[in-house]
């Protein structure tokens, strides 16, 4: 396994850097002027300072060598000296946002806690739900439970999150008051009230996501659960006399995991990326929204710097599900 694994990151490394370029190149093709938005008033020789101090001057191959080198080289030792207090990246030039003028990394950092908090909490609760509610799916096929968790999970992954969002700003939001509609990002907790505003406000998003969430993981695992109750080795299984807890939870569900965890894991990255849609919607200033205001402002480095990172969340969960296929089955070998 772990030959599989250096093999499998050493194949990561030209694949991410291919990856890079075909954003880059996306990019570079694509309308627009970041500095689009300047005043018709500013002179046009100060209006081409602006754009050799951004780096728009130099030919597309040379900034993108460059963006390499700040996101491989400088961004890694800047963080190395904000955590050991020493000085590998002094003099060095981050990659800037052409929007906000910052270090690109920094906006990204301040983003990452809210949309952990509210796009990872909905995501764990959804898998948390879809497991058991597709194991007695499966088991009970055709009963009530089984006909209500479908009808609840066709509803659920057929309705898009910005419907069901308004819809619940709608009624518990405006009519019933129970929750705030739009999210405050500045809250702090520090109490136990302040903890209670927390909860509230993130209720609705939440909700929204984990519905989502949950209504397609438990498809894959009622489907995954079928298939696996249909073979000859549970037949087998209880003809040898195992109770049929040991034979579902053992045996059944360890096989039936094993499409689902490839579902869950490249669900996984969309945590980091957040729900894009949604946090539109409830107002959450997570990454979502920062990679939408991005887009319309043109900000070329923030596009660029969030899309690789999600391509390197992809690979990397990628890789984690095929090493977690030879845990839950010792079958597979990795030769």
């Amino acid at each position: 396994m772990l030959t599989f694994a250096l093999r499998r990151l050493l194949l990561a490394i030209p694949t991410l850097i291919f990856i890079s370029l075909v954003i880059f190149l996306l990019l570079e093709a694509s309308p627009g002027d970041p500095l689009g938005d300047v005043p018709l008033t500013v002179p046009p020789e100060v209006k081409e300072r602006m754009r050799e101090a951004l780096g728009l001057g130099q030919a597309w191959y040379v900034r993108y060598v460059l963006w390499l080198k700040q996101f491989f080289w400088v961004e890694p030792l800047h963080w190395i000296d904000q955590l050991f207090g020493t000085s590998f990246s002094d003099g060095m030039q981050r990659v800037i946002s052409f929007q906000s003028r910052s270090p690109v990394f920094d906006v990204i950092a301040e983003r990452v806690p809210q949309t952990l908090t509210v796009v990872g909490m909905s995501y764990l609760i959804g898998v948390l739900i879809a497991i058991p509610i597709g194991i007695l799916s499966a088991y009970r096929q055709y009963s009530w439970f089984d006909q209500i968790g479908t009808f609840i999970s066709m509803v659920g992954f057929s309705l898009p999150t910005f419907f069901t969002g308004v819809v619940l700003i709608i009624i518990f939001g405006i009519k019933l008051q129970w929750f705030p509609s739009i999210y405050d990002t500045t809250h702090r907790v520090t109490d136990w009230d302040s903890f209670v505003v927390q909860v509230r406000q993130m209720a609705m998003p939440v909700t929204v996501l984990s519905l989502y969430n949950a209504a397609q993981i438990s498809r894959f695992m009622r489907a995954s659960m079928l298939d696996n109750l249909r073979q000859d080795y549970v037949r087998t299984a209880r003809a040898k006399g195992l109770s049929e807890k040991v034979v579902v939870l053992k045996h059944v569900l360890r096989n039936s995991l094993i499409p689902v965890v490839t579902v869950i894991a490249l669900g996984l990255p969309a945590v980091f990326g957040g729900a894009i849609i949604t946090e539109q919607v409830f107002k959450v200033n997570g990454l979502g929204q920062l990679l939408i205001l991005a887009i319309h402002a043109n900000d070329i480095p923030m596009v660029m710097t969030l899309t690789f990172i999600f391509a390197i969340l992809i690979v990397t969960f990628t890789l984690i599900a095929d090493l977690l296929y030879g845990i839950l089955d010792p079958r597979i070998r990795y030769e």
